[in-house]
C-alpha cells in the first residue's frame, strides 16, 4: 500500500539542519550523523565498484585490477588529505580562559573513553570541528599530558634539569636581593642586575639544553593532542551512567 506525501510535514534542508545543530550546541550529534552519512556512502561506492569489477571480467585482469586500485588509491588520497588538513587547521580558536577555569575531565570515561570512542574523520569539515571543540573540552588535560612530557623530557636529558633549577635559584636570589637590600631605591642598580640575570639565564638554558627539552616536550604533547583531537568522537558533555536494576 503506498501513502502519499504528508503536505504538512516538516522538510528540512541538510544544510539547515547541519546548521541548525552546529548553532544550538549538538555537535555529537552532528559528528555522529557525518559518519553515518559517509559510512553510507562508502558503501554505496563500494558496492559501485564491485559491480564494475564483476562487469570487468570479461576483459583482461588489466582492468578489473585498475577499477579496484583506482578505488584503493582515491580512498588512501582521502585519509591523507584529511590528515593534512588538520595540520592547517588553529586548534585555539575556540579555545578561552574559562576553559583553564573548569574541573578536569575524568581521564578514564571523559578523556580516553572506550574503543568505539574513536574513528577516522570523514571529511575535512568533521576533523575541524573534532579539534576544535575536543581541544576546548579537554585543554586541561592537554595541559597536564604536555607537563608530563617535559618531565619525561628533563629526566632523559638531566643537564637541562641542572640547566632549570640553576635558573629558578638564580632568580629567587635575585628576589631575595632585592627584598634584603632595598634594590628598588636604587632604580639603576636593580636595572642592570636585572639584565645580567636575564642574560646569565638565557646562556644557562642554552649550555644545558633546557630548549631541547621544551621543544621536544611541545612536538611529542602537540601531536598527540592533534591525533587524539581529531580521532576522538564528539560526545555529550554531560553524561549520566545508567545502572541496571538487578533482579
Amino acid at each position: 500500500m503506498a501513502f502519499s506525501a504528508n503536505p504538512l510535514a516538516l522538510s528540512v534542508p541538510d544544510p539547515a539542519f547541519e546548521s541548525w545543530l552546529r548553532d544550538s550546541g549538538y555537535l555529537e550529534v552532528l559528528d555522529q550523523r557525518t559518519s553515518d552519512l559517509h559510512r553510507v556512502s562508502s558503501t554505496t561506492a563500494a558496492s559501485s565498484t564491485t559491480g564494475d569489477s564483476n562487469s570487468a571480467r570479461a576483459d583482461p585482469p588489466s582492468v578489473a585490477a585498475a577499477v579496484s586500485g583506482g578505488y584503493f588509491l582515491s580512498t588512501v588520497l582521502n585519509c591523507f588529505g584529511i590528515l593534512l588538513s588538520v595540520l592547517t587547521i588553529n586548534p585555539f580558536s575556540k579555545l578561552t580562559n574559562e576553559d583553564f577555569s573548569g574541573d578536569t575531565p575524568p581521564w578514564t570515561l571523559g578523556f580516553i573513553g572506550f574503543s568505539d570512542s574513536y574513528s577516522f574523520p570523514s571529511s575535512r569539515p568533521q576533523a575541524r570541528m573534532r579539534v576544535t571543540e575536543n581541544i576546548k573540552r579537554y585543554c586541561r588535560n592537554y595541559a597536564s599530558l604536555f607537563i608530563l612530557f617535559f618531565a619525561c623530557s628533563l629526566y632523559q636529558i638531566p643537564i637541562a634539569l641542572v640547566g632549570l633549577v640553576s635558573s629558578l635559584v638564580l632568580w629567587d636570589l635575585f628576589a631575595y636581593c632585592d627584598k634584603r637590600w632595598g634594590l628598588e631605591n636604587y632604580p639603576v642598580i636593580r636595572e642592570c642586575l636585572l639584565r645580567l640575570i636575564q642574560c646569565a639565564t638565557v646562556v644557562i638554558i642554552f649550555l644545558c639544553n633546557v630548549q631541547m627539552a621544551l621543544l621536544c616536550a611541545l612536538g611529542v604533547s602537540y601531536g598527540v593532542m592533534m591525533l587524539h583531537a581529531s580521532f576522538r568522537k564528539l560526545t555529550p558533555v554531560k553524561q549520566q551512567p545508567t545502572k541496571g536494576k538487578q533482579k
